[in-house]
């Protein structure tokens, strides 16, 4: 069990510095490290999963220390996916604002036709409220027809 706590908290500690590598990497090779961190971090819950197994087998004594040793392994575990996933949005969003801006510059404006008039919507409330009044006074002049 010892040597298996030892190679995980040996591989989370790898994963820690492949973060500092994947912040500095270019977007061409950011993709192949996020790969390499996430196999790592699969990696590190499979251990879990049977260094859990083996604190069972540990003498009572010491098995209270080793089950606290495996929890602090797989909280620093769903950190290390949470830090892998806020990496991969942060680099996905930026990379989007990169097209939005490259679409942006490459796209051709025109101006509005001569010909054409310009149009301004006018809000649903205001026609709705308008077909009202038209329908009251409409409504109030065929009664005084009637009278």
């Amino acid at each position: 069990m010892e040597t298996l706590y030892h190679q995980t908290n040996q591989i989370i500690h790898d994963v820690q510095s492949g973060f500092l590598r994947l912040e500095k990497a270019s977007d061409e090779i950011a993709h192949e490290i996020e790969n390499e961190i996430q196999a790592r971090i699969d990696q590190i819950t499979s251990n879990c999963e049977r260094l859990d197994i083996l604190v069972n087998k540990e003498p009572v004594t010491r098995r209270q220390s080793a089950k606290l040793r495996v929890d602090q392994l797989k909280y620093d575990c769903r950190h290390l996916q949470a830090a892998l996933r806020n990496l991969q949005h942060k680099r996905y969003t930026r990379d989007r604002q990169v097209r939005d801006r490259e679409e942006l510059m490459t796209r051709k404006f025109r101006p509005n036709d001569e010909g054409g008039d310009t149009s301004i919507l006018i809000d649903h409330a205001l026609r709705h409220h308008t077909s009202l009044e038209n329908a009251q006074t409409s409504h109030f002049a065929d009664r005084k027809s009637v009278v």
